[in-house]
């Protein structure tokens, strides 16, 4: 199988591994008529940061649990894709932080473990910048988003993307510490894709 190299730079706190699959829609050659591709959780980076006591950035990062994107190289509206982010993962390098942002305050992984977004529309704005519409879905609140996906280089089997999202944290429910904590969290998304098929039929 060939590998995809993807690249991303903007999205907030748990919603950003979705723009990681789709930067893959830039490096569908043309003539193939479908392609899946799975994002591999292993070299994926998902980055987030927001502001803290309106003074300083904290930044952390999360796990990829899965990715999956389906191209269709003649309707790109056709296309889709999915991922879904290990909240539980959530890591700011500082221990009691991390468990407060666990815990019910924010991302209450006891009861949702995992971030999750599906597209609903793809959008191809030119050959390398794309519109991602869909639904994330955190704390149990689903809400519709853009993405906004910018293809990098693109060498036979691999390919480099930027990706960007910001969220309103309020949107999912997530309201404590007021002006204490910012309510925008921006994520950056740095994804490895592997494909899995080429030249199927579209679904």
């Amino acid at each position: 199988m060939s590998r995809l190299h993807l690249r991303t730079v903007v999205v907030p706190i748990r919603y950003g591994v979705i723009l990681a699959a789709l930067v893959a829609m830039a490096a569908t050659p043309s003539g193939t008529r479908a392609s899946t591709w799975m994002l591999d959780p292993e070299t994926t980076r998902i980055e987030f940061s927001v502001r803290n006591l309106s003074m300083a950035d904290v930044d952390g990062h999360f796990r990829l649990a899965s990715g999956r994107v389906t191209l269709v190289d003649e309707d790109p509206s056709r296309s889709s894709a999915e991922a879904v982010i290990d909240a539980t993962s959530v890591d700011t390098g500082v221990p009691k932080r991390d468990a407060h942002l666990r815990s019910s305050d924010f991302l209450d992984v006891d009861h949702h473990p995992s971030i999750r977004f599906r597209s609903t529309r793809i959008d191809k704005v030119t050959d390398d910048h794309w519109k991602v519409t869909g639904d994330l879905t955190l704390l149990a609140t689903t809400r519709p988003v853009v993405l906004d996906v910018q293809a990098g280089t693109v060498g036979g089997s691999h390919a480099e993307a930027h990706a960007s999202i910001t969220v309103d944290r309020r949107d999912f429910g997530m309201t404590y510490a007021g002006f204490a904590v910012g309510k925008e969290v921006s994520i950056t998304i740095d994804a490895v894709g592997i494909r899995e098929n080429a030249g199927s039929p579209p679904p």
